[in-house]
């Protein structure tokens, strides 16, 4: 079988680490040429002279997903550098803070948002027209399971991944006759810069066995677990699936989330 993905261009948000740095490498090992956007510059050049050993096809650009400069110029040099964008992987957030209903801080709400949320639009936006123009295109949205049932995430973190959801599936029905697929998927608890001070937490606390223990295969996530899934969702093998919000998550979203278990 040869590689899916070849000579296919993707963009990839919060490509420097984590889910972003997964998919990215599962990309280039599936063949893709892949243009990568992190608001660490570091990092980011990282992963690019990583993928330069790999003998991948790479280019990147420090990349702020809440402002539309920004993500705008990270599909331009898409675009200048390749002629055009086949994927679209929407992956850059951050988790907010877990205040209780009391304590919600405007300021928290409204930077959540803007990159979870925002972050998605500006970039689907940018790239639609080109996909529209040439009738083809996935684009996959990082939602998270906290966008499906509470007991997940904080409060802005989660009603976030919850509008992003609405987000893949209302912009998969206005593309659909484009022949573009959108798309999101929902990981569960994955160890991943975002949730380290969760990991860090529970280890010095001595709770590492509850780290993954509500879910049914009673162990977290891998991010390359969650590539993996992203790049079926991105190559043709998935090509009659759109508007869909998929799990990956071990089980969780399948069982009863009872009171009081949240971690």
């Amino acid at each position: 079988m040869s590689p899916r993905l070849t000579n296919k261009v993707a963009v990839i948000t919060g490509a420097a680490s984590g889910i972003g740095k997964a998919t990215a490498l599962r990309f280039v090992s599936e063949g893709a040429r892949v243009v990568l956007g992190d608001i660490n510059e570091t990092a980011l050049q990282e992963i690019a002279a990583l993928i330069g050993v790999a003998k991948g096809t790479v280019a990147v650009r420090t990349t702020d997903v809440a402002s539309e400069a920004s993500v705008k110029a990270l599909i331009d040099l898409a675009l200048k550098t390749h002629g055009e964008i086949d994927i679209l992987v929407n992956n850059a957030g951050i988790a907010g803070d877990m205040a209780g209903p009391d304590q919600q801080e405007e300021g928290v709400w409204r930077r959540v948002f803007e990159v979870n949320v925002l972050g998605a639009l500006f970039a689907t936006k940018h790239v639609s027209a080109h996909m529209m123009e040439r009738r083809q295109g996935a684009i996959i949205n990082t939602a998270s399971v906290a966008g499906i049932r509470s007991g997940a995430g904080g409060n802005a973190y989660s009603a976030s991944k919850a509008a992003l959801i609405n987000y893949t599936q209302t912009t998969a029905c206005d593309l659909g006759a484009y022949n573009i697929r959108v798309n999101a998927v929902c990981p569960g608890l994955v160890e991943t810069g975002m949730t380290q001070p969760l990991f860090d937490y529970a280890r010095g606390a001595g709770k590492e066995n509850k780290l993954g223990s509500r879910c049914e295969l009673r162990r977290y996530g891998r991010p390359e677990e969650i590539a993996s899934v992203i790049s079926f969702l991105a190559s043709d093998d998935a090509s009659y699936i759109t508007g869909q919000a998929i799990p990956v998550d071990g089980g969780n979203t399948a069982s009863l989330n009872l009171p009081g278990m949240k971690f």
